[in-house]
């Protein structure tokens, strides 16, 4: 085993520049910190190992798929446009699974399974439906060594093969309501394609409901928006959105009215988080889900579908991440605490060993997370390699610390924050520290985005607004309602509607931003992902 010094950090761990940027909270420079009362060697201080470099975040493209790639969340694949999940971000997306199916069912709704294969034939059925998706579709032509009778598309979405099986499930008023979801994956052959932002292949939810009324199938729309989506982004991953209705143009194809929440990312752009639509008669309509009502009139159903998917990784990614990498909220961290021992001689290595199992069993039998990295590396190495995985607690324990029955936390949020904790009350402080941690990314994160929303007095800010590169955000304004102007702001600025926020603004509506006529709704704009 290489020797090791206690509780080491190796400062500077990201160069500033472009090939790497330095970690907040850390000192720059070579130099080992010290520890034990003594000075690092200068063959130490002279060693400079970094675990991997980050590119700055000043190129955020290449920053984000650096984050993606070093910390090993996904790969590349041999197949255009999809990914590799690797464990620590499948990990991560179970975690995610979890906590919003969770939701799903404690709203009542159960969980079942269609086929990955659609005849094509369905997907003519809904007009509108089948023209915004049929770019992206996919088409199974040959099997089994001969042509299909009928090309098979490749699943985009449900909604036509889930509409075909619901129209012989429901036959009466007594049927209704239909509550399920299913976990799946579905194919949209994209043309630029960014791991887990927009990839041929991803993870998703989707659930479909039939409901007896158009009143019914709304409530259900914005429940799942408000109790479902916004509740799990923001308490399980810590980003703060703005939940509110679709423009026509920017609805799913096929919906009465689409709802989405909208979140912004670190570089001021927005990620749509998920979508729930009030899919209105339409599917009904085309596919025939009718049923038989108490006044013994046949009438046909209301239906909804709504979904969240892998996106929301990538989502994780840009609204928490720093120059270092990652940094994980806890509730979904795949490892909540990381161990580090350190020690110098193999002496202290067992007085180490021993604090470190009694710690990591006493945290792992409260429900937390936790991990010990006995790995022949430096401390300084292992502390940059759990940072970029953005575990959200380090927890270093040397020869001191097992003498004195002691260990010391350092929250991901601010490493500078060092707490020397009694191993009595680990469990407790440990528990606490995660709720902190939790809480600090919302609150960084909402106040990034408050930072990054304004309000503007003409077109020509709004412009300004839309082109300045290092202070992009949100910009909130009136709009007329007209499509032709939303498509003449997006053209001249790449700027969309993002949402028209459902909480809407009591004082009396003012010009429309671009054409100065009478507004009819508060929007959000903003360059998108």
């Amino acid at each position: 085993m290489a020797e090791q010094s206690e509780n080491t950090e190796q400062a500077g761990s990201k160069k500033q520049g472009k090939t790497g940027a330095k970690a907040s909270g850390q000192n720059s420079g070579n130099a080992m910190a010290k520890a034990d009362g003594q000075g690092a060697t200068s063959s130490q201080a002279t060693e400079s190992r970094f675990v991997q470099e980050l590119a700055d975040q000043d190129d955020y493209s290449r920053w984000y798929l650096d984050v993606v790639y070093k910390a090993e969340l996904a790969d590349l694949s041999p197949v255009r446009g999809c990914m590799v999940i690797r464990p620590y971000g499948y990990a991560l997306w179970e975690n995610m699974q979890r906590g919003l199916d969770e939701r799903i069912k404690a709203t009542g709704h159960e969980n079942l399974y269609f086929p990955l294969f659609i005849p094509y034939s369905f997907l003519m059925r809904e007009a509108e439906h089948v023209a915004g998706f049929a770019p992206e579709v996919a088409l199974v032509t040959r099997a089994g060594g001969e042509e299909l009778e009928e090309p098979l598309v490749v699943r985009p979405t449900s909604e036509t093969i889930i509409g075909h099986m619901y129209a012989q499930w429901v036959h009466s008023y007594r049927d209704l309501p239909l509550l399920y979801n299913q976990w799946a994956n579905v194919v949209r052959w994209e043309k630029r394609t960014r791991p887990f932002l927009r990839t041929t292949e991803f993870l998703w939810q989707e659930g479909h409901t039939v409901h007896r009324t158009e009143e019914e199938a709304e409530t259900e729309t914005l429940m799942i928006l408000d109790k479902v989506y916004q509740d799990f982004v923001e308490r399980e991953l810590a980003i703060p959105v703005i939940p509110g209705l679709k423009s026509e143009s920017e609805k799913f194809a096929g919906a009465l009215r689409t709802y989405s929440i909208e979140a912004m990312m670190g570089d001021g752009k927005a990620l749509q988080s998920g979508t729930s639509h009030n899919l209105g008669q339409n599917f009904a309509r085309s596919f025939d889900i009718g049923f038989l009502d108490a006044d013994n009139e046949r009438k046909l159903a209301w239906t909804t579908s709504w979904g969240i998917s892998t996106r929301l990784i990538g989502g994780l990614i840009m609204a928490h991440g720093d120059a270092s990498g990652l940094r994980m909220p806890p509730r979904v961290a795949p490892i909540q605490a990381v161990i580090v021992p350190i020690w110098r001689k193999d002496a202290e290595r067992e007085a180490v060993a021993a604090l470190v199992s009694e710690v990591e069993a006493a945290l792992r039998a409260a429900g937390v997370r936790v991990r010990s990295d006995w790995r022949e590396e430096r401390p300084g190495f292992k502390y940059n390699h759990w940072e970029l995985r953005g575990v959200p607690i380090r927890i270093e324990i040397g020869p001191r610390d097992a003498a004195n029955g002691q260990v010391v936390l350092v929250p991901r949020t601010d490493r500078t924050a060092k707490e020397t904790v009694e191993k009595g009350a680990v469990v407790a402080r440990t528990q606490a520290l995660l709720a902190e941690i939790q809480q600090t990314l919302y609150d960084q994160a909402l106040a990034f985005r408050q930072s990054r929303t304004y309000q503007v007095a003409d077109y020509a800010e709004f412009q300004a607004r839309m082109a300045d590169r290092e202070h992009l955000g949100f910009v909130e304004a009136w709009w007329c309602g007209d499509a032709t102007c939303e498509a003449e702001i997006k053209a001249e600025t790449q700027a969309t509607i993002r949402c028209l926020p459902l909480a809407q603004p009591e004082a009396a509506p003012g010009p429309c931003v671009h054409c100065g006529r009478p507004g009819v709704a508060w929007a959000i704009f903003a360059k998108a992902y």
